[in-house]
């Protein structure tokens, strides 16, 4: 990992929820953001990209259950 605050260095992490719903609600009420609102990732899930009170970028993964069946 690079130092704090190296521009070229952008990593996300993706989070497996339950429900992207459920933790959109979380994430805006501990004080972050959602800037991609929950998008169907077809034949997959969902997803949501947030920004926590530190700026830095993570994403919530909501797979379908149809999906849970076909793997």
């Amino acid at each position: 990992m690079g130092k704090r605050g190296m521009p070229e260095q952008k990593i996300s992490n993706y989070i497996g929820v339950t429900s992207v719903d459920e933790y959109i609600e979380k994430v805006k009420k501990l004080g972050g953001k959602i800037i991609m609102p929950k998008t169907v990732v077809s034949g997959w899930g969902y997803l949501a990209i947030c920004v926590d009170t530190e700026n830095n970028t993570f994403g919530l993964w909501e797979r379908r259950q149809e999906c849970e069946v076909m793997i």
